[in-house]
């Protein structure tokens, strides 16, 4: 029995990590409908930044955390202008007439997509370069010592990234729906030609928007690089993949929703390396995102989930 409440109090904090990783992937979607593939390059080569101001510079963890998160914001930026910026006039005017289908999909959303693919390598390269050994030092803000009840272990650090996970995605939420900037952005994700004919400056707020999403990916990168104290060419795809299977749990642009799915990835993985060990673990990971591709959902879920960015 204490075996399995370790084995569950673990997946739990382990599970807010994810969500916190899956946040600006999910937030991404929402505004845009599109899914960004370069999300963990964007953090990583951030994160490569902080390493390389660490290492090189001496630079003290509050300036590296700052750093981090700035990086992604504009590397966001970067990316929304390479990838995005010439599919935003579809939520204004939607695709129409010889241009548009490929395969069932509007062509730009294919072109979208396959950008982000050739930014995700293009980022992963420039943070390879800026830093070419294969592990390479990131701050730690890692404690020595666990808290105990009864024979029950809790480390106190990853107690304190899953409250910042629930407080962020939480304030988050109820940043979009109860102010007017945040309405206005929801506004712009669902009914993007009425924001336009009422005078929202629809371009501007997905721009921003995008940003915001992947200065969220350089808070997470920051938090759970500083627990581990290292950071790897792996970690790119260690964020999207976690992400993507987050958000995908929780219903694609569902703000509230990654913290559920990310709770359920914790206690999957967690059960999952008990039983099977470590190569188990990353296989229950990509079965579950499996199993949510193939599982059949209602017509009016899969509308609800696509309806509102704050569920």
């Amino acid at each position: 029995m204490l075996e399995l409440l370790q084995l569950t109090l673990d997946g739990l904090l382990d599970g807010s990590a994810y969500a916190l990783v899956g946040l600006g992937l999910s937030l991404t979607f929402g505004g845009l409908r599109r899914l960004n593939l370069a999300y963990g390059a964007t953090a990583m080569l951030a994160a490569y930044v902080g390493a390389w101001l660490h290492a090189r510079h001496g630079a003290p963890v509050w300036l590296v955390a700052m750093s981090v998160v700035a990086c992604a914001a504009l590397i966001g930026w970067y990316v929304e202008r390479l990838c995005f910026a010439g599919t935003r006039d579809e939520t204004i005017r939607p695709a129409s007439g010889p241009g548009a289908p490929v395969a069932g999909a509007d062509g730009r959303e294919v072109v979208a997509l396959a950008s982000s693919f050739a930014i995700w390598m293009q980022l992963e390269q420039l943070a390879v370069n800026l830093l070419p050994r294969h592990l390479n030092l990131f701050p730690s803000l890692a404690v020595e010592r666990n808290w105990f009840v009864g024979e029950l272990m809790i480390r106190p650090d990853r107690v304190v990234l899953a409250l910042v996970s629930i407080g962020l995605t939480l304030g988050l939420a109820a940043w979009l729906e109860r102010t007017r900037t945040g309405l206005s952005w929801r506004a712009t994700a669902d009914l993007g030609t009425a924001a336009h004919l009422v005078g929202m400056p629809v371009p501007k707020l997905q721009t921003i928007g995008f940003a915001v999403a992947c200065a969220l990916s350089g808070i997470a990168a920051f938090l759970v690089l500083s627990l581990d104290g290292q950071v790897t060419p792996m970690f790119g795809m260690w964020m999207l993949l976690k992400g993507l299977v987050v958000a995908m749990l929780g219903g694609l642009g569902s703000v509230r929703g990654v913290l559920r799915g990310g709770l359920l990835l914790g206690l999957v993985e967690s059960y999952a390396q008990a039983l099977l060990g470590a190569q188990g673990r990353e296989f229950a990971t990509y079965a579950l995102l499996l199993a949510v591709l193939m599982w059949p959902r209602p017509m009016r879920e899969e509308r609800a989930v696509s309806s509102g960015v704050t569920r």
